[in-house]
C-alpha cells in the first residue's frame, strides 16, 4: 500500500479519535457527524449526496444515529455488493485519571505518556519507546478500522467509472453497549438490497485484532464470528431458621454448586475445525434476599457468558438444564453427608433429608403456571412489564429476572427448584464452513488476499472472530423451532429486549474481520501498531473486496 494512502488512513483515524464519543453520550453524534463530514469532502459524495443515509436509533433519548454510505461503481451494471461496518463509539475515559483530557488526542497523549513512562506497564513502556505505536481511546477500538474503510473507499472513488460493483459502509453507534446502532441498520440493509435487487456477497468488519496469547507474533484475519448466550438460573431453596438449618436447603449452596459445575468448564467449549470457544464464565451470582434476618436464603440468581461456535440456543439450554440438575443433586448429596456427620456428633438419629433435584426451563414454568391461572398470568406479566418499562433503572437483565420471579411466585408449587432461562443479549455465532457458494467465495477471496500480500508479518486467517461484535447480526438460525425455543425461554423478549431476527435471517451473510493491530483495548494503554494498521491491513481489505467483486 502506498505511503500516501497510509498517511491518509492515519489522518482520518486521528481525526475520528479527536471526536470523543463515549458510548451513551452525545459524543456519539459528533463522531458520526465527522464521518459524514469526511465523506462529503470526497468528489463522489459531492456529486451524490443522496448516497449518504442517516439511520436513527428508534426512541433514543440522545437522538443517536448511524450513517450508511453507498458507493456505486460506474462500470457495467453489477449488482454485486460488499457490505462493511464499523462502530464509532468507545468505552469511557475515567481510567486515564489525570490524563483523561488527552485520552482522545493521540499525538498529545503519546507525548504525555513519555513524561510518565516509568509508571506504565512494562510492555506498554517498551512499545511507547519503540516509536512504533500510537496511543488513544478508540484509536484501536476501532476508529483506525473505520479509517481504513473510509480511505479505501476514497481511493476507489477517484476512478469510480472503472470500478465494477457496489460498496455499502455503515458507521454504527452504540456497539460498546447494546448494539442499537447495528440493530437499527440491519432492517435498512435488507430494504436497500430488496429495493434495488442487490447481491450482497459478505459483511466485512474492521474491528480490532490483537495477539491471542503471550508471545503470539501472528496477525489474523477472521472469517466468521463467535456467538454469545447468557444462560441464567433462578434458584429456589427452602427457607428455615438458622437454628434449624438442616430443615431447609440454602439457595446459595445450590447456586454455588451450579457455578462450580459450569464456570470455566471446558466440557462446554465448542470445537469447530480445531478452533475452540472459551468456556462459560459467571457474570453475576447473587442471592435475592432483600433484608438481613436469621432466615436462610430462599432465592438466588446467576448467569453466565457462554460463547458458541456451533451450539444453538436450544442445545445450550439442554446442556445447562442437565448441568444444573447435576449440581442440584450434588448439593443434596453433600447436605445429606453433612447432616449424617452432624447427627453422629450430636448423638441423634439420622434420617435422609427429603429434597429432590428439580430443574425446568422457563418455558416449562410458564406453561405450568398458565395451566393453573389461564389468561390471568399473561395479564400479570403485562402489568409488571408495563411498570418496569417506565423505570429506566431496570436494565434488560433485571427485567428478565423479575418476570421469572413473578411467574414462579404465582405458581402453587413452593418446593425447591431451579429454573433455567436466557438473559439478554444474544449474539448468534456465524460459522463460515464453505458449503454455500458465498461462503466458498469468501474463503477463497481471503485466502488469496493473505497469500499474495507480502509483508514482514506472519499473516494467518482463522475461523471465528473471537470477540463479541456487531458481526453477529448478519445472520440468525433459520430453524423456526430453534427461534421459538429461544424466544420462549427469554422472558421479556419483544418488550424490553428485541432483535430483528427476521431481517437477520434474510440478510444471512458470511462475515469476516480484518482489523488494525494493537494492544490493550478498553485499557488506558490502548494503542495501535502503526505499520501494520496503516500499511498492511488496508491491503488485505482492498484485495478481499476486489477478489469478491471479480
Amino acid at each position: 500500500m502506498n505511503k500516501k494512502l497510509a498517511a491518509r488512513i492515519e489522518e482520518i483515524a486521528v481525526r475520528l479519535t479527536n471526536q470523543l464519543s463515549v458510548v451513551e453520550t452525545a459524543g456519539e453524534l459528533n463522531a458520526v457527524q465527522e464521518v459524514h463530514n469526511i465523506f462529503m469532502e470526497m468528489d463522489y459524495y459531492k456529486k451524490n449526496p443522496q448516497d449518504l443515509q442517516w439511520v436513527h436509533v428508534p426512541n433514543d433519548k440522545l437522538g443517536r444515529k448511524s450513517l450508511i454510505a453507498r458507493m456505486r461503481g460506474g462500470k457495467g451494471n453489477s449488482k454485486k455488493t460488499i457490505v462493511m461496518i464499523g462502530h464509532i463509539d468507545t468505552v469511557g475515559i475515567s481510567d486515564y485519571g489525570v490524563l483523561k483530557d488527552f485520552a482522545h488526542r493521540p499525538y498529545e497523549l503519546t507525548e504525555e505518556f513519555k513524561k510518565v513512562a516509568s509508571t506504565l506497564p512494562p510492555e506498554a513502556r517498551k512499545d511507547l519507546e519503540s516509536g512504533e505505536y500510537l496511543f488513544g481511546r478508540g484509536l484501536f477500538d476501532m476508529k483506525t478500522g473505520d479509517a481504513i474503510i473510509m480511505a479505501v473507499m476514497e481511493e476507489i472513488q477517484k476512478d469510480i467509472e472503472n470500478f465494477e460493483g457496489n460498496l455499502i459502509y455503515a458507521a454504527v453507534c452504540d456497539e460498546e453497549s447494546n448494539s442499537f446502532g447495528m440493530l437499527s441498520v440491519v432492517p435498512e440493509l435488507v430494504k436497500i438490497r430488496d429495493a434495488e435487487g442487490l447481491d450482497y456477497l459478505a459483511l466485512l468488519d474492521t474491528d480490532y485484532m490483537t495477539s491471542e496469547y503471550e508471545g503470539d507474533e501472528n496477525k489474523y484475519v477472521y472469517i466468521g464470528t463467535v456467538g454469545k448466550l447468557m444462560p441464567s438460573f433462578y434458584v429456589v431453596g427452602k427457607e428455615t431458621h438458622v437454628g434449624e438449618s438442616f430443615k431447609g436447603i440454602d439457595a446459595n449452596q445450590i447456586a454455588s454448586a451450579i457455578t462450580c459445575r459450569i464456570n470455566l468448564n471446558a466440557d462446554f467449549c465448542d470445537v469447530a475445525e480445531g478452533e475452540v470457544s472459551l468456556p462459560p464464565i459467571t457474570l453475576k451470582q447473587r442471592d435475592l434476599k432483600p433484608e438481613y434476618s436469621v432466615q436462610t436464603v430462599q432465592y438466588a440468581n446467576l448467569f453466565f457468558n457462554y460463547a458458541t461456535h456451533t451450539s444453538t440456543p436450544d442445545e445450550v439450554l439442554e446442556k445447562m438444564i442437565k448441568a444444573a440438575d447435576e449440581a442440584f443433586q450434588s448439593s443434596i448429596d453433600n447436605l445429606n453427608t453433612q447432616y449424617e456427620r452432624f447427627c453422629k456428633l450430636a448423638n441423634r438419629q439420622y434420617k435422609k433429608l427429603p429434597w429432590k433435584s428439580r430443574v425446568i426451563s422457563y418455558e416449562e414454568l410458564y406453561n405450568t403456571v398458565k395451566a393453573e391461572l389461564g389468561d390471568k398470568l399473561d395479564a400479570k406479566i403485562k402489568e409488571l412489564s408495563d411498570k418496569m418499562l417506565k423505570d429506566e433503572s431496570i436494565d434488560q437483565r433485571d427485567f428478565a429476572l423479575k418476570i421469572v420471579e413473578l411467574t414462579h411466585h404465582l405458581w402453587s408449587d413452593r418446593e425447591p427448584i431451579v429454573i433455567v432461562y436466557f438473559t439478554p443479549p444474544y449474539y448468534p455465532h456465524i460459522y463460515v464452513e464453505g458449503k454455500r457458494p458465498k461462503e466458498k467465495a469468501l474463503l477463497e477471496a481471503v485466502a488469496d488476499a493473505v497469500n499474495t500480500t507480502k509483508s514482514d508479518y506472519k499473516l494467518v486467517y482463522k475461523k471465528f472472530f473471537p470477540y463479541i461484535s456487531d458481526l453477529s447480526y448478519a445472520a440468525a438460525p433459520k430453524d423456526p423451532k430453534i427461534i421459538e425455543n429461544f424466544k420462549n425461554n427469554m422472558p421479556g423478549f419483544g418488550t424490553k429486549y428485541d432483535l430483528p431476527l427476521e431481517d437477520m435471517q434474510k440478510l444471512d451473510l458470511p462475515v469476516l474481520d480484518i482489523g488494525a493491530f494493537g494492544k490493550d483495548a478498553h485499557r488506558f494503554t490502548e494503542r495501535i501498531e502503526k505499520k501494520y494498521s496503516f500499511e498492511v491491513a488496508p491491503v488485505l481489505v482492498y484485495k478481499t473486496i476486489m477478489n469478491l467483486l471479480k
